[in-house]
């Protein structure tokens, strides 16, 4: 490994083995993994988020998983403080930082080393926007604040409506670079071949629905969460809820959430060309040909 300070950056779309390859190169490199997946910091969202398990958690270290309940307000900005915290903590330790996950609006949180002033959730705005597009959301992001849009995640609808309370507040900014942890990020993408993602994501969501995550969603509304909220934590939660509240059966519930969930991937893949043309250098490597191996072979080169 280079003696100079860095941090990886793990991304591509859901289904490409993101987590599989961060493990790897933590175990090799005595690496440690900041979660960068925006569901995955929420307690009790276990297995529609595939979050790692207690024996991965074992062999290697990993942050901001589990942090805040269901019922907390969490941003990009929140992200991008504690995730740069936990790259210092690292260092200072003398591993290496491994961020790893697709959210999109998070990685850039980190790269661009942005922060945005606290605004309060504006519930008149929510209400007004509940019945908005996610084509129209980003429209009217777009209008509010055409600086924000560009780098804000437009694949979510909560990020989008939470965007929109942020540019229409007036209160957005940067943070002085000065003000930074000084840090040298090297962004790596695992892609795959369409039509192997596609199997990959169908492979996983059998998986995940015969590990309960059905269950998970009872129990997730046995414990007070509403059906209304849980359609903003992610399309598996979604789906979910609406089979049970009756609203899809089990078998349209499936099949339309496998097709959600990789045309999500494919507005992932968007997302990160998009990075490119922003300037964002990303290495990207094969996900069939042992990426992490890759990626420590372009690492020691």
């Amino acid at each position: 490994m280079p003696d100079k300070k860095i941090i990886i950056l793990i991304a591509g779309p859901t289904g490409v083995g993101k987590s599989a390859v961060g493990l790897a190169l933590a175990e090799k490199t005595r690496g440690e993994i900041i979660n960068c997946d925006s569901m995955q910091v929420y307690k009790g969202f276990d297995i529609g988020t595939d979050k790692p398990g207690t024996e991965d958690r074992r062999k290697v270290p990993h942050h901001l998983l589990d942090i805040i309940d269901a019922s907390t307000q969490f941003t990009a900005a929140d992200f991008a403080g504690l995730a740069l915290a936990a790259v210092t903590a690292i260092g200072h330790r003398g591993g290496l930082p491994l961020i790893v996950g697709g959210t999109g609006m998070y990685l850039d949180a980190v790269l661009r080393g942005y922060r945005l002033l606290e605004v309060p959730e504006n519930s008149g705005l929510r209400w007004e926007l509940a019945a908005f597009s996610l084509e129209n959301l980003a429209a009217r992001l777009k209008g509010s604040n055409p600086k924000l849009h560009n780098t804000t995640d437009l694949l979510d609808r909560e990020r989008l409506m939470r965007a929109i309370e942020i540019a229409e507040s007036g209160r957005e900014r940067e943070q002085p670079p000065s003000l930074l942890p000084k840090i040298e990020p090297v962004v790596f993408g695992i892609r795959l071949e369409r039509e192997i993602l596609r199997q990959r994501i169908t492979k996983r969501l059998r998986e995940r629905l015969n590990r309960g995550m059905i269950e998970e969603v009872k129990e997730l509304v046995k414990k007070g969460a509403p059906f209304e909220t849980l359609e903003f934590y992610g399309l598996e939660y979604r789906f979910v809820a609406k089979f049970l509240k009756g609203e899809l059966n089990r078998n349209d519930m499936s099949q339309k959430l496998n097709s959600a969930i990789f045309q999500f991937a494919k507005r992932q893949e968007t997302w990160f060309r998009r990075m490119e043309r922003q300037g964002v250098l990303i290495h990207w490597v094969d996900g069939n040909a042992d990426p992490a191996a890759s990626i420590l072979k372009k690492l020691k080169g």
